[in-house]
């Protein structure tokens, strides 16, 4: 046979191999699995080397979820994923019609399943999103006791009246229901929603050396967590206490539903280049608040939560859109004008800490911050994208500081503001560390007035409160300064 003929022959051989073979060619794999537990879900992550088909079922008797991945094999260790604190009390797999995928997870507890495959982007490639949701559970392990709960939204109402007036430029006389002698004052904890950013799947910004934004931004969390909570009249309720990711909405809802007078979301900054450096607060724009209006008047779920999660005594079922718009504007700017006070008093403090990136409160419509009814910030600690600024962000005594500035400033607020029921305005009131320097406002009072009547100029009336303009409110205690 000759030469030419051979090799014709062998290049049809290896040709019909192929054709045979197709599937191997194109499947997908497995690379990696990753698993994070949160106290009401769990999210497994499949990577994957290109995008996958798959069928996502439950069986019962006993409880199992199946994952089918079409024309894709296993190359990730299943043994190496950590299910402590998961649904998740085992992992089989197997093929299934010869080039399919199963995975078989075995639970211990009754889950609503969901899952999506996400594109590549600049961190990870194809990915397909499994989540068990557990229903029932809440995102916070230690919720609001009923009854706490009952009187918070009692007194909310009589506080978001008082800030619409305000904003209309009325005066309004505390409204709030006087308690019987015989009853004990229900002495509540002021609630800080600390919000450490981004977790799970979701690093947030990468420094450098390698830091990531969503490490550094829990255990600041933490510290700012533990700082609140040895405080006596404050609690705070962590939105992730641990590495799993929390949606954006999710994190302003989880503050709702705990009932939080103020919502603080953490972050570090990053940049393409390592020059800019300094920390930053915003609070949301005016732009971002007159959208989010437009948004929870369009949907009826999000009014039914807020006039009657929150708002309990005013009820917008028979208002026509027009009125409910300007209520609902009036309760969004007076949040916005307690996030801006309290934003300017954080800021003074993070500059004594380290450099300011800009000089004032900035505003930016971040989704974190759109709670129509809770007082939001958001901090970018620093640069992680700026050698020195990674460096120190790493430090627990830097850490401390910079969480020593930021709950510095929200104490100097409530403490001057106290919401109605809380343990600070019940020692308010029972004159418990007021004295002849001090003077609590009353309806018709201006600054200007105030400052006139104890002999002081206004800019030192305004230094010795940490305020940032004139505006005040009824029952607000200021401290008077010495001529």
């Amino acid at each position: 046979m000759s030469r030419g003929n051979v090799s014709r022959r062998l290049l049809g051989g290896l040709l019909a191999l192929a054709a045979l073979m197709p599937s191997a060619a194109f499947a997908a794999s497995v690379d990696n699995l990753r698993l994070w537990a949160a106290p009401d879900h769990a999210r497994l992550v499949f990577d994957l080397s290109s995008s996958a088909e798959a069928n996502v079922f439950s069986l019962d008797d006993p409880r199992r979820l199946v994952i089918d991945l079409a024309d894709t094999r296993l190359a990730a260790d299943v043994e190496r994923l950590d299910l402590e604190g998961s649904a998740i009390s085992d992992v089989r797999t197997g093929v299934r019609d010869g080039d399919d995928l199963r995975v078989v997870l075995e639970l211990n507890r009754e889950v609503e399943p969901r899952h999506f495959r996400l594109a590549p982007n600049e961190q990870y490639g194809h990915r397909l999103v499994v989540d068990l949701e557990y229903p029932g559970e809440s995102a916070v392990e230690d919720p609001i006791d009923p009854i706490e709960a009952m009187i918070r939204d009692q007194e909310i109402a009589a506080d978001r009246a008082q800030a619409q007036a305000r904003v209309q430029g009325r005066d309004v006389v505390d409204s709030a229901p006087v308690q019987e002698p015989a009853q004990p004052h229900p002495k509540r904890d002021i609630i800080i929603a600390v919000d450490p950013g981004h977790g799970g799947e979701d690093p947030g910004a990468i420094g450098p050396s390698g830091t990531r934004e969503k490490d550094v931004v829990l255990e600041m969390g933490r510290r700012l967590a533990r700082k609140i909570n040895a405080t006596e009249g404050f609690k705070a309720v962590m939105i992730r206490d641990d590495d799993y990711y929390v949606g954006l909405r999710q994190r302003t809802r989880i503050a709702r539903e705990q009932k939080a007078d103020f919502f603080v979301s953490i972050h570090a900054d990053a940049f393409r280049s390592p020059r800019p450096h300094g920390s930053s607060v915003f609070a949301l724009s005016q732009s971002g608040a007159t959208s989010e209006t437009a948004q929870w008047l369009a949907a009826s779920e999000n009014r039914s939560d807020l006039i009657g999660g929150v708002d309990g005594n005013l009820s917008l079922d028979d208002k026509d859109e027009v009125l409910r718009g300007v209520l609902l504007d009036l309760t969004m700017t007076a949040t916005l004008n307690d996030s801006l006070t309290i934003g300017g008093q954080v800021l003074d403090r993070l500059g004594r800490i380290n450099d300011l990136h800009k000089p004032r409160v900035e505003q930016a419509g971040f989704v974190v911050l759109k709670s129509p009814d809770i007082p939001s910030l958001l901090v970018e600690t620093g640069f992680i994208s700026n050698p020195d600024e990674e460096r120190r962000l790493q430090q627990p005594g830097y850490q401390d500081r910079m969480m020593d500035a930021v709950f510095g400033g929200i104490r100097a607020h409530f403490r001057r503001n106290p919401p109605p029921a809380s343990l600070l305005a019940w020692q308010r009131d029972q004159g418990r560390g007021t004295g002849g320097n001090e003077y609590r406002i009353q309806p018709g009072d201006t600054l200007s007035e105030i400052a006139a009547r104890h002999g002081v100029p206004v800019a030192q009336l305004r230094q010795a409160n940490e305020l940032n303009g004139d505006v005040i409110r009824v029952g607000q205690v200021l401290q008077i300064p010495r001529s």
